[in-house]
């Protein structure tokens, strides 16, 4: 089976979207609106991989549908449009990260985009099971 994977940067929120159990982005003009289109028609199930401030990676799974999320706080760390994401408990060693997924994120840049690799789904879900979490 393979799965989708994305890789979600949430610079300046991925410490709430951890706890809260949400990946998210923002959107202030209509370019970035497209890619809040396109981050709610990503399947239930897919992998999304982020990384802390602190260079820890954590792997989710996104499910349910999108939502905006206009609190305060939601604003101030620019995670307005959230779907609910399950994570991993701990980070993910970067030795055990897919090769592909720490590639996109030393390019840089602070867009949700799926990455292009033919191994990367199922490598992430190597990494999921071993972590205890469902393999669906």
């Amino acid at each position: 089976m393979s799965f989708a994977v994305y890789r979600a940067p949430m610079v300046g929120g991925t410490e709430r979207a951890l706890e809260r159990g949400v990946c998210g982005m923002s959107a202030s003009d209509e370019r970035s609106l497209r890619r809040v289109d396109r981050f709610e028609q990503v399947p239930d199930g897919s992998f999304v991989w982020t990384r802390t401030e602190d260079g820890g990676y954590f792997l989710g799974r996104l499910y349910g549908p999108l939502r905006e999320d206009r609190s305060p706080d939601a604003v101030a760390t620019g995670l307005i449009f959230v779907r609910d994401c399950r994570w991993t408990a701990n980070p993910v060693p970067e030795h055990e990260v897919p090769a592909a997924t720490v590639q996109t994120f030393a390019r840089g840049g602070r867009n949700f985009q799926q990455t292009h690799d033919p191994d990367v789904g199922r490598q992430s879900a190597v990494v999921w099971r071993s972590r205890g979490r469902d393999p669906e």
